[in-house]
């Protein structure tokens, strides 16, 4: 397996290009319609690496979903991707739900329910990491995933036996703070954020402080997204700044999860010899790879839904027509520490 895929599967109810929020007791129609999308980190990562160019046979993801049609949904969208799937029913919880609410010109509102994510057994996953052993383990929205959170350090120890790159994309906890990504940081090659949760695990306000932090703390390849301006990242001793591709945006739901499969993508691309190390990879390397998951993110937005406008197609002709521009940029504000 090249990718293996663990964290939250949710079914997303969005709401898009509305003139503003209802006021109470008012009914506002959705100039574009209510639809029902997959969503959840580890979902949208393994579909948007099918879509980018991997393989059926390469690409697995672990999670759990209610014994309820929203849990059928999610395992039926997989299925038809040829995702392998090692999806757990509960009885503990249903399947975890989204409502999104995007006003036109404005982020998202999310209204969540954790749902059956919560119960993602860790010892399942360790099981899988043993049997597949990925070229790259994924996971996703770490902080609302009850004792996988607790044994985050153990599950990546595990991975790394397994010689995998680890790449974690958490979220705010739920029901408990970020200490469980203190010890775990020691065992991440990619850690990607936004600069909310940057600051908010580090209690440092200034985000470039904060990506600083998670790097000290062992993040090999720190990433911080930082929306419309782009993103900030260090590796290897660098500081990259690289602006944002500029396009018109739909939906922004998704936007995160596809930033990591271009980035994953790339770095499947990248990796010398399969050998998943990020201290091998050069500069233009990595800012190449930065760019692939800028590009992909772009691409999402363009459309309603998590998945939906993430294609090979779509990325490949944002790099043509932005990507010489960003690179230089960003190969412009690279600042190499001594």
């Amino acid at each position: 397996m090249l990718v293996t895929c663990a964290g939250i599967m949710v079914a997303d109810t969005i709401v898009t290009d509305l003139p503003r929020v209802c006021r109470p007791s008012e009914v506002l129609f959705a100039p574009r319609g209510i639809s029902l999308h997959i969503g959840g980190h580890a979902a949208n990562v393994s579909i948007d690496l099918i879509k980018l160019g991997l393989k059926r046979n390469e690409v697995s993801t672990v999670g759990t979903v209610g014994k309820d049609p929203y849990g059928e949904f999610i395992e039926s969208i997989l299925a038809e991707y040829g995702i392998s799937t090692h999806i757990k029913k509960v009885d503990e919880a249903g399947t975890a739900k989204s409502v999104i609410l995007v006003v036109k010109g404005e982020d998202r509102r999310v209204y969540h329910d954790v749902g059956a994510n919560y119960f993602l057994n860790p010892d399942y996953v360790k099981a899988v990491l043993r049997e597949e052993r990925p070229l790259i383990f994924y996971v996703g929205a770490t902080g609302l995933l009850g004792k996988f959170d607790e044994k985050l350090h153990e599950i990546l120890k595990e991975a790394k036996a397994q010689k995998c790159l680890t790449f974690v994309d958490p979220v705010t906890p739920y029901q408990h703070g970020w200490e469980h990504l203190r010890e775990a940081l020691k065992l991440v090659d990619v850690f990607h954020c936004n600069d909310f949760e940057a600051s908010d695990m580090t209690g440092i306000t200034d985000f470039r402080d904060a990506l600083r932090t998670i790097s000290k703390e062992g993040a090999k390849l720190a990433i911080v997204s930082i929306g419309e301006k782009g993103l900030v990242a260090t590796a290897n001793k660098t500081v990259f700044e690289m602006p944002a591709f500029k396009v018109p945006v739909v939906d922004p739901t998704g936007a995160g999860d596809a930033f990591c499969a271009g980035t994953i993508h790339a770095l499947v691309e990248k990796m010398t010899d399969k050998l998943p190390y990020i201290s091998k990879l050069s500069t233009d390397n990595i800012v190449d790879i930065l760019l692939h998951g800028e590009a992909a993110g772009a691409a999402c937005v363009t459309g309603v839904g998590t998945t939906t406008s993430v294609s090979a197609q779509k990325v490949n002709e944002l790099m043509l027509q932005q990507g010489p521009t960003i690179r230089k940029r960003a190969l412009r504000n690279m600042v190499v520490s001594e």
